[in-house]
């Protein structure tokens, strides 16, 4: 079972810092999960969501902010006070550390609400430029941009994110040129998510944190798991 670091080590660090990435950048584990939005000036940001009221002390939309604005946020004061010098990193500075690792890096381009015109283009040509589209994975709740992804970088691995229990949906991946199925975890252990993975389709399955759950997942055949707690994925798959 391959274990990807959700957000970084995001169950013992504020998820998408640089904390949570240089955590999971010293463990074993196969790989590590980010989300990308872009601020208001154009630059590739890590965080989640689409505001910033949950995860910093600010408010507003990334999308409104610039990148300096953004840096002004402390991204880990929510989570505990001993990380509120944490920021919000830059899509650069996550690839510059986990430049010469051997982590995969799955890259969550978030387009899925706001269209965010020219990030996938910024995504993919920051990958190219360090080199790593064999370690890349970029994947999306928004299919249409993953279509156009895997058409202008089709090097470059694509994972079809989604939450509903789909009838084929190794047929709806072939459709946008996906390689992957990354659902959520009912899909993974009811029978069309047995089924596409005992014939050959690649599932990595979000969020696991319960080992029985993992356990689950890992008996229905998927090949990964996402998860906040990756030190502890590794002591059950040891």
């Amino acid at each position: 079972m391959e274990i990807f670091a959700h957000r970084g080590a995001s169950g013992s660090r504020p998820e998408n810092t640089m904390a949570a990435f240089l955590e999971a950048a010293v463990l074993p584990i196969d790989g590590v999960e980010l989300d990308v939005h872009l601020s208001s000036d154009g630059v590739p940001v890590v965080i989640h969501d689409e505001t910033v009221d949950r995860t910093t002390d600010g408010s507003g939309y990334v999308k409104d902010m610039t990148l300096v604005e953004l840096k002004q946020l402390s991204a880990g004061c929510r989570f505990a006070d001993e990380f509120s010098g944490e920021r919000i990193p830059t899509l650069r500075e996550v690839l510059e550390l986990f430049r010469g690792k051997p982590h995969r890096l799955n890259i969550e381009l978030k387009s899925d609400v706001f269209p965010y015109p020219g990030m996938r283009e910024k995504v993919i040509g920051m990958v190219k430029e360090f080199g790593i589209g064999d370690r890349v994975i970029l994947s999306s709740f928004d299919h249409v941009t993953l279509e156009a992804a895997k058409r202008e970088a089709p090097e470059i691995e694509t994972g079809m994110l989604f939450v509903e229990i789909l009838a084929d949906a190794p047929a709806d991946a072939a459709r946008i040129g996906a390689d992957a199925l990354h659902p959520a975890l009912p899909f993974a252990i009811r029978e069309p998510g047995r089924h596409a993975a005992a014939e050959g389709a690649i599932l990595r399955v979000f969020t696991v944190n319960d080992p029985v759950h993992a356990l689950l997942v890992r008996d229905a055949g998927a090949q990964a798991i996402f998860t906040d707690y990756p030190a502890k994925m590794l002591e059950l798959f040891k």
